[in-house]
């Protein structure tokens, strides 16, 4: 393992991932075929475990199985997530992709509610895993523009920080990607399979549904009450606009 400096890379330069699985094959595996793609590796057998080594060597990236055997690994991104930002690294804003078998829409969906980036069921492929977490590492690390302005919603990427009519909102690592996303195309419809490609980076396809289940999400926390900023056009997509007069 490679020290970490304070940013959370490791000291090669690698991204540093960790790998949180309680099956000693599946976590070799993992292992192996992540440092020869050219990561940096942690990995931990329990959900303490891997909470202790995001804040002791901080990660890039977490990859997290579900079922553990002191907690489950829904139980471990409702800790990560509450971890402080000022920790070194990303704290409490880490990237998550679950790695699991629990393959039932309802985990799907709860993983995702609680602030995965992305979530992979058992058994995977190793090139399209691989895939999968350079995007969300390419995602969480794009370069932020300036603040953005609908209404009276204003997102400024430094920080991660988003207001509504003078209230702080708290989003998850997606959910503040694709409010950025729809933002920034502030007045035109973006499609399902746009915001999959902007915001997920699925070039070998996607479940257009996750699109809907984060869309649901940022109602609930940008359009608790009126005007509603973000709609829903039939049979294309959604945009982010400012109420019609």
């Amino acid at each position: 393992m490679a020290t970490p400096t304070s940013t959370g890379r490791s000291t090669t330069g690698q991204d540093h991932l960790l790998v949180v699985d309680d099956e000693p094959t599946v976590r070799e595996l993992l292992r192996t075929a992540l440092c020869y793609a050219g990561f940096d590796v942690d990995a931990a057998a329990t959900g303490q475990e891997a909470l202790d080594l995001a804040v002791q060597c901080p990660p890039d990236l977490v990859l997290l199985d579900v079922m553990l055997p002191d907690m489950d690994g829904f139980e471990v991104i409702r800790r990560l997530r509450a971890l402080p930002r000022s920790l070194p690294g990303r704290g409490g804003d880490v990237p998550v992709l679950f790695v699991t078998a629990r393959e039932t829409r309802q985990d799907r969906l709860d993983g995702l509610r609680l602030g995965a980036d992305d979530y992979v069921t058992k058994p995977f492929d190793l090139e399209e895993l691989i895939a999968r977490i350079n995007a969300v590492l390419r995602r969480t690390r794009g370069e932020a523009p300036a603040r953005l302005v609908v209404g009276d919603l204003e997102l400024v990427p430094e920080g991660h920080h988003v207001t509504r009519a003078g209230r702080t909102v708290r989003l998850s690592p997606t959910e503040f990607r694709l409010l950025h996303f729809l933002m920034a195309n502030a007045g035109r419809t973006m499609s399902k399979g746009q915001i999959l490609q902007s915001v997920w980076e699925y070039d070998f396809g996607g479940d257009p549904s996750i699109v809907d289940t984060y869309i649901s999400y940022l109602r609930r926390k940008i359009d608790a009450e009126e005007p509603k900023l973000i709609h829903t056009v039939r049979g294309i997509g959604y945009v982010v606009r400012e109420p019609r007069s």
